[in-house]
């Protein structure tokens, strides 16, 4: 009975941090942000054309970047890969600082 219960506890913590929201920035720090930028990050989505910085404040730093080779007009690109519960992992595309793809394995983050 204790063990199942020690399971069964270490199976909700697990699960609540994972949902833990943080906050990344200030009222202050998004203020000057169009509405509907401010509204995403306040929800913590993000969706295509948000800035990088937009992003950052919405979902925080990524787990990794990678530099891509520009795209055929010679736009600066950037892949960021954010990855959740080892299971799921979403890369972004930045197409001159701005979001241009989602590739996603987590269900919901596709529209």
């Amino acid at each position: 009975m204790k063990r199942i219960f020690l399971l069964f506890s270490l199976v909700f913590l697990i699960f609540q941090t994972g949902c833990a929201k943080s906050l990344r920035y200030s009222p202050e720090e998004i203020k000057d942000f169009p509405v509907g930028v401010q509204e995403r990050i306040k929800n913590s989505e993000i969706d295509i054309g948000m800035s990088k910085l937009h992003v950052r404040y919405s979902w925080g730093g990524p787990e990794i970047v990678n530099v891509l080779p520009p795209d055929t007009e010679g736009n600066e690109r950037v892949e960021w890969t954010y990855k959740k519960l080892h299971l799921f992992k979403t890369r972004l595309i930045f197409t001159d600082d701005k979001l241009s793809q989602i590739i996603s394995t987590e269900p919901g983050i596709m529209k």
